[in-house]
């Protein structure tokens, strides 16, 4: 009963009918609230307050007691939804949290199997950028692509994006690293043929680095390419909000495939590859050291919380000479990410050209030397 009630609850609140025309409020971004697309009726969305006055964000919650870790394999598996409102089936794919009915438009909050226990999001950075400023920032991004095919750029449609949000984790720690390290300073001196050589002179070290991280981000999903999606990156992840279904109405969402467990061992290797950085900054600084290497070391952490987010991204892709081309806008700032086709033609027009200049050049100065 307690759990029907809560579906009943989330439905209602991620299907708000405009109380004017009766159409599907939907969240819009410009506006920072739920808008009716026929009439123009908006409602703000009440967002929980902390002490300050401000919008309440995601609870750090402890990694360490958490015991629903794992990743799912959602893709292996459909699911039926009947739409509340028109009475329509449709067909979806586990993987998604939200959705919009095909027939009447009404918004859908899809629950996970019954069988399986997946985590709650615990916020979600809103979308501030709307269908149409991405397509813009788009358009501009594409036409600076001078290797792009230009059929290629009239296929790639701003007014064919999607918006979606996607699952991401985050990290906060506090990390001890006991290291070894040696490192090198260059001092000149005189070689057998009198000229003068560079050597190096090498030294050990040791130490004790201590840092704190906020906010590690580590994608959740295996959908997409990770290298894609850092394309956009970075948000602000401050900015969330607690999850609200409402934020979701009118975009798709997804729930994690990649698990708190798998995410953690993803955020401690971007630890560990800041932690090297800043120990060899410290040991060149330290030495004025010309060379760091070898650095061996090991870590150990404490305070580790985590927040499962939903974030902004609009999606869209085109097809060319049967190849799939997929193109990312951050939701929430803008940022443009993808991958192109290569016009073969431009490129070597290219070479070509900067190898007549660099031959005009030769020439040039062969020219001048007479």
């Amino acid at each position: 009963m307690e759990q029907e009630a809560r579906r009943t609850k989330t439905i209602k609140e991620t299907d708000r009918k405009c109380p004017n025309c009766g159409a599907t409020l939907q969240y819009d971004p410009v506006k920072n609230g739920l808008s009716c697309a026929f009439c123009g009726h908006w409602e703000q969305i009440q967002t929980e307050k902390n002490e300050e006055g401000a919008d309440r964000s995601a609870d750090e919650l402890d990694l360490l007691s958490e015991t629903n870790t794992e990743g799912y394999d959602w893709g292996a598996k459909n699911k039926v939804i009947i739409c509340k409102s028109c009475g329509a089936e449709s067909i979806y794919d586990e993987l998604q949290i939200a959705d919009v009915c095909p027939y009447c438009g009404s918004n859908q909050v899809m629950q996970a199997s019954e069988d399986v226990k997946t985590l709650a999001p615990g916020g979600v950075v809103p979308f501030r950028i709307d269908e149409k400023k991405a397509g813009s920032l788009f358009t501009n991004w594409i036409k600076g692509k001078f290797f792009c095919p230009k059929r290629a750029k009239e296929s790639a449609r701003p007014d064919a994006f999607k918006g979606v949000y996607l699952p991401y984790w985050t990290y906060d720690a506090k990390t001890t690293t006991r290291y070894t390290a040696r490192y090198g300073i260059d001092r000149e001196r005189e070689g057998k043929d009198g000229k003068k050589e560079t050597y190096t002179d090498w030294f050990t070290t040791g130490g004790v680095q201590n840092e704190q991280f906020d906010d590690v981000l580590v994608f959740g999903s295996k959908r997409y390419e990770a290298d894609l999606m850092s394309r956009i990156e970075p948000f602000e992840t401050a900015e969330n909000v607690r999850y609200q279904p409402k934020f979701l109405q009118g975009f798709t969402a997804e729930r994690y495939s990649i698990g708190l467990k798998d995410g953690w061992e993803s955020a401690k290797k971007k630890m560990e590859e800041k932690i090297e950085e800043d120990i060899k900054s410290d040991i060149s600084n330290r030495y004025n050291a010309d060379h760091v290497e070898d650095v061996n070391g090991k870590t150990t952490y404490a305070e580790t919380t985590y927040k499962y987010l939903l974030l902004p991204v609009w999606m869209s892709s085109f097809k060319y000479k049967d190849k799939l081309y997929r193109f990312l806008v951050n939701g929430q700032n803008g940022k443009v990410g993808g991958k192109t086709p290569v016009s073969a033609v431009r490129v070597i027009l290219v070479i070509a050209a900067v190898v007549a200049v660099i031959a005009g050049l030769v020439l040039l100065m062969k020219t001048c030397g007479r």
